[in-house]
């Protein structure tokens, strides 16, 4: 086991510092820089774009661009390009600020998802399994902006109260109390609208995985010995439709990052997607790769995550 994990960890490294590489070449391979962000701007003299080239090193080549890139990298002295603050330290605040939008999504979407795929395959052709299937679809169809659109709407109309951004503005003065519950009430309605399309996939995941799972000798064997009904699914059938999962649980983790750009947008919240699209539209080439160094971090970290986990739960993968 310890060698099985020294060896993956050790890939992940290796496979990180080359998707590095790749991202650093394609995002310098884009057209522009930040240097031609405002070109009709008077002011922007051609020896002031020179200054802007050399302070950024981009007048170097591109190997000796991403030496500088992933020294200050190490270093924490990476600089934003936009207004000279520090990287780290924008990324860790909007971190702050995704987790709990994650956390929440996350939750939800397990928490009704496995329920409504396991009934929906036990009464396989029912009412519910079509009704259940049906609303699936149309939450998969239809775009999730169109969706916010219509909470937001719904919301502010039906309750008047507001619904964007983290807090309401005006109750900096308010109890501790109050500013609890309007910033749960902020977070609970993006997450609640980000977690419908991951509760309709992953129901139909449940769905399919349990219809194969029920029909196994194993769980025929486990009812012809008397067993009640619902050991027989929830002890013998659920767990070993679980294994596929486990990996699937593990990509969950990048969301952090690239899972909620849109909501993000959409509700004015100060997270981590929203801080890579707003990096992107102003090149700020040390924020973009950054914040794809740890998307790619956290996709490994995530699959790592899933072996160690399929591992622990599959012992035929452990013995081996």
């Amino acid at each position: 086991m310890a060698r099985f994990l020294l060896r993956a960890i050790a890939q992940r490294i290796g496979l990180l510092f080359v998707v590095s590489v790749i991202a650093f070449a394609v995002v310098h391979l884009a057209p522009g820089e930040p240097s031609q962000v405002d070109p009709m701007n008077p002011r922007m003299k051609p020896q002031d774009i020179a200054r802007i080239r050399a302070a950024f090193h981009l007048d170097e080549p591109l190997y000796a661009q991403y030496g500088y890139w992933l020294r200050d990298l190490a270093t924490g002295e990476l600089r934003s390009f936009q207004n000279g603050e520090p990287v780290l330290a924008r990324i860790w605040e909007r971190f702050q600020n995704s987790v709990p939008l994650f956390l929440v999504e996350i939750v939800v979407i397990w928490t009704f998802a496995f329920p409504v795929g396991i009934r929906a395959a036990l009464a396989r052709g029912s009412g519910y399994d079509r009704a259940s299937t049906f609303l699936a679809y149309v939450l998969i169809s239809v775009p999730g902006y169109v969706v916010a659109y219509l909470a937001i709407l719904w919301v502010v109309n039906s309750f008047q109260i507001p619904v964007i951004g983290m807090r309401t503005f005006g109750l900096e003065s308010a109890s501790g109390l109050r500013q609890l519950m309007d910033r749960v009430w902020h977070l609970a309605i993006p997450a609640l609208i980000a977690a419908l399309g991951g509760i309709a996939v992953l129901s139909r995941y449940v769905r399919s995985q349990m219809l194969e799972v029920v029909a196994q000798d194993y769980v025929r064997t486990a009812r012809a010995k008397g067993l009640p009904e619902d050991r027989v699914i929830y002890r013998h059938a659920l767990r070993n439709a679980l294994l596929p999962f486990v990996t699937l649980f593990g990509f969950l983790i990048p969301g952090l990052i690239g899972g909620s750009v849109i909501i993000e947008q959409l509700f004015a919240w100060p997270g981590l997607g929203r801080l890579g699209y707003d990096a992107i539209l102003a090149r700020d080439f040390p924020l973009i790769l950054t914040i794809n160094f740890f998307a790619a971090a956290l996709t490994l970290a995530g699959t790592f995550l899933s072996d160690v986990l399929y591992a622990v739960v599959d012992p035929r993968i452990r013995l081996g």
